[in-house]
């Protein structure tokens, strides 16, 4: 069995399907009936007696800052390709940190914490099953939940990847090779960081489904899904249909 010593934590992106609302907040930072996505997420992680977490900025990351004054066990690390590169250029910032580690994207709303656990037996993505077609990326898995293949262009029938997974220490010293190979060696820079293990190199991971429920996970992408969370938001709606 292993244990999580830390947590990853992704939050430098520019959050551009929520313009104009993110034209001065990061997404991550955005609160939904009174609380951050980031905040909400730092909370079940300590919580779960998770208490190391790494947050990655780049987009407005000075407004980061306070979470390291509120949050003793917050570390923020800077980002300073977010701008040019793919999020692969966050996870190679915190490459360092990869063993023994839960990576999470920092916009999500987590409805149900035990989705996060301490311990874990696999390296492996939270995921969700679904019989409709989704245009997600969609896992298929074996009869023990090992994943055997992974489509980027979604399909039905299989489960669904959400942005919360889990890595061993020996997979997490794989993964950070990998990223170093990729980020500086080849130059890989437009990929995501999820591609290294499920695409670029698969056959060098064993990876499990972290089974959830629907609704365990609301990922939130545009302003008319955050307004359906959070009424106030509704008036941006017209702001960015005006701008159209």
């Amino acid at each position: 069995m292993n244990s999580v010593n830390r947590a990853i934590i992704m939050a430098a992106g520019k959050g551009t399907r929520m313009l104009p609302l993110t034209e001065r907040i990061p997404k991550p930072l955005v609160e939904v009936n009174g609380k951050s996505f980031i905040e909400r997420t730092i909370e079940i992680l300590l919580s779960k007696s998770i208490s190391e977490i790494y947050v990655v900025t780049g987009y407005l990351k000075e407004k980061f800052k306070y979470l390291e004054e509120k949050y003793p066990e917050v570390t923020l690390l800077d980002n300073p390709y977010y701008d040019t590169c793919n999020n692969i250029s966050s996870l190679y910032i915190a490459r360092d940190y990869i063993e023994n580690s839960v990576i999470l994207d920092g916009d999500m709303i987590i409805n149900n914490s035990d989705v996060i656990q301490k311990e874990f037996d696999c390296s492996g993505y939270v995921s969700i099953w679904t019989d409709k077609y989704t245009d997600e990326w969609l896992q298929q898995a074996d009869d023990d939940n090992i994943v055997i293949s992974c489509s980027r262009n979604g399909g039905k029938k299989g489960w669904i990847l959400y942005s919360i997974s889990y890595w061993s220490e020996c997979d997490g010293i794989k993964l950070r090779d990998h990223l170093i190979n990729e980020f500086e060696v080849r130059k890989n820079k437009d990929i995501y960081w999820d591609d290294v293990a499920m695409f670029i190199y698969p056959d060098e991971y064993k990876l499990k489904i972290r089974p959830a429920d629907k609704g365990d996970i609301i990922e939130i992408d545009s302003l008319q899904e955050l307004a359906l969370f959070d009424k106030k938001y509704i008036c941006y709606l017209g702001e960015k249909n005006g701008k159209d």
